[in-house]
């Protein structure tokens, strides 16, 4: 019904007025697409403005981080180092007093070669105090089995019997674990 009350009114109308009244038509739908489109402008820029301004929060965000990590790294190199250069300390001073022993037992005059051998005697069983005190311990080769995770074989001993075969005759040199980490292999001779 509304289309025959437009198309009798436009009939009614004249040229000019038809013209008029698209003009106002276009200028309206046009204002419309600007008000829509300026609204969206603004939302559009207030987006653009959270944007920026979170970019510029985790920028911040970053940096802080990179500085924070590149610290950390600077000190824990200082403190390798500082550690590389100081970690015997804790050893010294634990070997100072044998060290003191020593001293003292060449300043003594004796001439007793008891007393010497038994001086001697304490200062060796001080020494391997303080050395079990700091976890190094003797390896066993005694009648033990050859075992190359402890051993080292610098001589084949033949014609030892088969009781003996395998297993250590003779130590060279003692061998020495740390905290059960080997140190230093016995050097031993072993049984064909």
């Amino acid at each position: 019904m509304k289309k025959e009350e437009d198309i009798k009114l436009n009939e009614n109308m004249s040229a000019e007025e038809m013209e008029n009244l698209e003009d106002r038509q276009t200028v309206d739908n046009e204002d419309a697409v600007k008000e829509v489109e300026s609204e969206e402008m603004g939302e559009s820029k207030d987006s653009v403005e959270a944007l920026k301004e979170e970019n510029s929060k985790l920028k911040d965000q970053l940096l802080r981080t990179i500085a924070e990590f590149d610290n950390f790294r600077k000190r824990t190199n200082k403190e390798k180092a500082e550690l590389i250069l100081n970690g015997g300390k804790k050893t010294i001073t634990d070997i100072l007093p044998v060290l003191d022993d020593f001293e003292r037992a060449l300043e003594d005059k004796s001439d007793d070669p008891v007393a010497i051998k038994e001086g001697m005697q304490m200062i060796f069983n001080k020494f391997v105090k303080t050395l079990e005190g700091m976890g190094v311990k003797k390896i066993e080769t005694n009648e033990a089995d050859f075992n190359t995770d402890y051993h080292e074989a610098i001589a084949m001993v033949p014609g030892v019997g088969e009781d003996k075969k395998g297993k250590v005759i003779d130590c060279v040199q003692t061998g020495y674990t740390m905290n059960d980490q080997v140190i230093r292999h016995a050097k031993v001779a072993v049984g064909q």
